[in-house]
Formats: C-alpha cells, structure tokens, sequence
C-alpha cells in the first residue's frame, strides 16, 4: 500500500476563505494586536485576559495645595475692608508669608505663619494667631517638648 493523498485544499485558490479579498491583512482579523480590546473585541479579552482592565502599578503623590498671601497683600485687603482682625481662613487662605510691610497692627487669625511674616506682624503691634490643624499640631509638639523636660529634671533630683 503507497502513501495516503494529503487533502490540504490543493489546487484551491481560496483555501476555504471564499474570495481573495476575505483573508487579506489587518482589516479582516479585525485590526492588529490588542486593537479593539475596548470595542469588538472586548469580551473575547475579557475572557482570555481578565485582568487585562483596571489600574495596577503605584499612583503619584500630588502636592497639597496652600492658598497664601503676603503681608503686602493682607494690609491693602485689611484697608478695603477697614478692618483690624482678620480671619483668613473665611477669606479662603491658610498661609501668612512675609513679603511687604505692615502699616497697622493688626490680629491676623490664619493656620500657618512664615517666621518673617510673624515677626513682622508682631514688630507693627499686631498679633500672630494660629488657628486650625497647623496650631493643634504645634500645641501636641510643645507638650511632647515639656514632657520630656519634666522626665529629665525628674531624673536629676
């Protein structure tokens, strides 16, 4: 007995894709790659990549966002409004920097203070005062500091 015949299509043009122009490029597998993954071929990626959507990896830390203004600023603002204590956090500021002069003293509630802008404020006979997160973190600070103080003279006697 010889060899058995190979039925591969020999002798078909088409190879059982019908015309010439249904197997050819990109355009008939419907776009190369992951082309499509989030439209026509989105469940058969689903099925075979499950975890093909959603977020991995690390996100970047964003800056957080301190609305400030200067002392230069703060003495125009307190003269248009013709006051002497001013709440910057109902102004929508949380930072005093120390850019320009104070004229007149002045009582400036705010949640940070620069060095300078403090100094300043106090130097025109005005008063400095924290208010909100920043003073609660400075209080706990404090304490911590007169506590450890207190243990060491304790440790002395």
């Amino acid at each position: 007995m010889g060899k058995e015949r190979t039925r591969k299509m020999r002798g078909k043009k088409t190879f059982g894709y019908g015309s010439k122009k249904k197997h050819r490029g990109a355009g008939s597998r419907g776009g190369r790659g992951m082309a499509g993954s989030f439209g026509h071929k989105r469940f058969r990626v689903m099925k075979e990549k499950p975890n093909h959507y959603g977020r991995r990896g690390f996100k970047k830390r964003r800056k957080k966002v301190v609305g400030a203004i200067n002392l230069k600023s703060l003495n125009l603002l307190a003269e248009k409004l013709g006051k002497k204590n001013l709440n910057l956090a109902e102004l929508g500021y949380q930072k005093v920097l120390g850019t320009g002069k104070v004229t007149n003293p002045l009582e400036i509630e705010a949640e940070i203070f620069s060095q300078k802008a403090k100094l300043k404020i106090e130097e025109a006979g005005g008063k400095a005062i924290q208010i909100g997160k920043e003073k609660g973190r400075i209080e706990k600070n404090q304490k911590q500091a007169e506590s450890g103080n207190n243990v060491e003279t304790e440790e002395k006697e």
